[in-house]
This record gives C-alpha cells, sequence and structure tokens, in this order.
C-alpha cells in the first residue's frame, strides 16, 4: 500500500526525466551509458575501461559528463549531443498509470533535465506524455549549467516565475534534490533506491512515480 503524502500546497511540478519518468530497469540507461563511454573513447583517445573512469568522474564533479568534456577536451555540445539523435526508444513504453496521475495534477507541470532538447522531446513523445507539460527545460534552456548546479536551479526559477514554496521536484539523482531542498522545494526521490536513502533534504521517497501520484493528496484542479 502506497501513503498518500501531502502534496495540496503544490502548484508546480518539476519532474527529471530520465530514469525518473520512465523507470531504471528499462534499459535505456545502459544503452546511453554506452553511447558516451564510446564518444569519450572516441574525443581522448582512452582505452574502454580508462573511458569510463573519465566520463564518471566528469559525472560526479560536474553532474553532467559533458561539462568536464567541454572544460578539458573542447567538445561542442551540439556534437555531442548528436551521438542520441538515433537512440532506438523501443525499450520505453507508455505507462497509462503515470499518464492518468500526472493529468490529475493541478497547476504547471514541467521536465526539468540535464538532457538536451531533441532527446528529452523524443522521450516525452515515446512516452505519450507531451501534451501533459508545460515545457520542457533542458541543458540548453538551462545555457549549460548542469543540476545540482545552484545556477540551473536559478535559471528554470527565472523563466517560468516559480515558487519555491508551492513546488515539488521529482528527482532519481539524490544530489539533485539537495539544491531544491535548501531553496524550498518539496522533494522526491524516485527509483529502487530511494527506500534506503536517509538525506534530510529528501522529503518523500518512492520507489515507482505513477502510484505515488496517484496516491498523493493534491489540490482540487481549476475547471
Amino acid at each position: 500500500m502506497v501513503d498518500a503524502p501531502d502534496l495540496t500546497h503544490v502548484d508546480t511540478w518539476l519532474f527529471d526525466l530520465d530514469n525518473t519518468l520512465y523507470p531504471l530497469d528499462s534499459g535505456l540507461a545502459a544503452e546511453v551509458d554506452q553511447r558516451i563511454r564510446a564518444y569519450v573513447m572516441r574525443v581522448t583517445g582512452l582505452p574502454a575501461d580508462e573511458a569510463f573512469r573519465l566520463q564518471k568522474r566528469y559525472l560526479a564533479e560536474h553532474g553532467l559528463s559533458l561539462t568536464g568534456l567541454v572544460k578539458d577536451h573542447g567538445v561542442d555540445p551540439a556534437e555531442f549531443h548528436a551521438i542520441f539523435e538515433d537512440l532506438p526508444l523501443e525499450l520505453l513504453s507508455q505507462d497509462e498509470d503515470l499518464v492518468l496521475a500526472l493529468a490529475r495534477l493541478p497547476g504547471r507541470r514541467l521536465i526539468f533535465t540535464n538532457a538536451d532538447g531533441g532527446h528529452a522531446r523524443r522521450v516525452a513523445e515515446r512516452l505519450g506524455l507531451s501534451g501533459l507539460f508545460d515545457d520542457i527545460f533542458h541543458i540548453g534552456s538551462a545555457d549549460f549549467a548542469p543540476k545540482p548546479s545552484l545556477a540551473a536551479f536559478e535559471k528554470i526559477m527565472a523563466a517560468h516565475a516559480i515558487d519555491p514554496a508551492t513546488t515539488a521536484f521529482f528527482e532519481d539523482a539524490e544530489r539533485n534534490l539537495k539544491p531544491a531542498a535548501e531553496l524550498g522545494m518539496t522533494t522526491v526521490l524516485v527509483g529502487p533506491h530511494a527506500a534506503a536513502c536517509d538525506a534530510d533534504f529528501v522529503h518523500h521517497r518512492t520507489w515507482r512515480l505513477a502510484p505515488f501520484l496517484a496516491a498523493a493528496r493534491v489540490a482540487p484542479r481549476l475547471p
């Protein structure tokens, strides 16, 4: 049985994309990882194991592997994002329960992702969610300032006049929730590792997004 969290104060709903609006066990994350590793190998000339370590170090240091590649190797973000243009999305399927759970939420729904706009739009369309979101705020929208940097949050807040006190942010990456909580947002960690998290900046935890949203107490939608 899923608890019924009180989210009646929320009128702006921010959702990470990858591994949040679809589950980690879909397998798409592994395909993305492989493509990034191959790209790092090509740019740096490193063997696969060293390229993978560098990729993950950049991710840990910057929140996004691309940031380190731009800073240390002069990579063009457009060239990097091109490696995902033909990413097969057959691993993803539409979740009708999630569609219904999102549709019941009052106020605005926004995707807030470190991915590029093209990938985000393709994935949202594949999941049948395109019509449920007011905007996709992607890494280009943030002038390539990735989560968890405060700059990324400041940019989306300015672009959409967001009041943190009435905003909930859903993420699979625990550390990306810390600045959100510090700003005053309600935070929800999503994914198989959520239950084990004891960080005080994580307010709610759920293995799957749809049951959590369906059970949540929310304000009535305006006609």
